[in-house]
């Protein structure tokens, strides 16, 4: 669907544009990127960052409704990618 590739999309995005990569995601322990999602999720397009929201201020960049869950999208499936990484990494340390 278009939904998804625009996910996927916004997600090839914040890795080339804007310099996020799987290692940095792989140092985030305080819920930081579904904590990220969930500020664009019920903030929409504020243009206040919201309470929750895990980094600095200048990181806040809300558009319009559709593109704030389209980033939150993103960032959710950054997260799960890294949560599928630690069980990987985990389940080889055991094999050893």
């Amino acid at each position: 669907s278009r939904a998804a590739r625009d996910v996927l999309a916004e997600r090839r995005r914040q890795i080339e544009a804007e310099g996020m990569t799987t290692a940095g995601d792989d140092g985030y322990h305080a819920a930081e990127l579904p904590r990220a999602a969930a500020a664009y999720i019920l903030n929409g397009s504020n243009d206040e960052a919201p309470c929750i929201w895990p980094w600095a201020k200048a990181w806040w960049k809300p558009r319009d409704a559709r593109s704030s869950y389209v980033r939150a999208g993103a960032l959710i499936l950054a997260e799960i990618e890294r949560l599928d990484r630690a069980a990987l990494a985990a389940s080889a340390e055991g094999g050893e």
